[in-house]
């Protein structure tokens, strides 16, 4: 019976590292519309949208852009959040250096 008690609580003790092992992010910049579906929330019209939008006007830069995607509303866009990346999208400096002018 000991032995019984001490899978259970170790059982309890690592179930939510497997969960977290096994939740994994999708990146919405590279998604398929078959892998945007797998997000809760996000089904075949909103994944396509999406798709659509990201041709059109090109990687989202922040999740928070996908509230302009038409079909996802605030409560949508919260019910993702979790679930969805835009991964490392490069963002240009606001402060590049300005050419120096050449002296001789």
């Amino acid at each position: 019976m000991l032995r019984f008690f001490r899978f259970l609580i170790l059982a309890l003790a690592l179930s939510p590292m497997a969960a977290m092992a096994t939740h994994h992010l999708v990146n919405v910049n590279t998604a398929s519309v078959p892998t945007l579906r797998q997000v809760k929330g996000i089904n075949t019209t909103r994944a396509n949208a999406i798709v659509r939008y990201r041709e059109t006007h090109g990687h989202f830069r922040s999740v928070n852009d996908l509230i302009r995607v038409p079909g996802i509303n605030a409560r949508t866009l919260d019910r993702i959040r979790p679930q969805v990346t835009v991964g490392n999208v490069h963002r240009p400096s606001r402060h590049q250096p300005q050419p120096q002018p050449h002296r001789r």
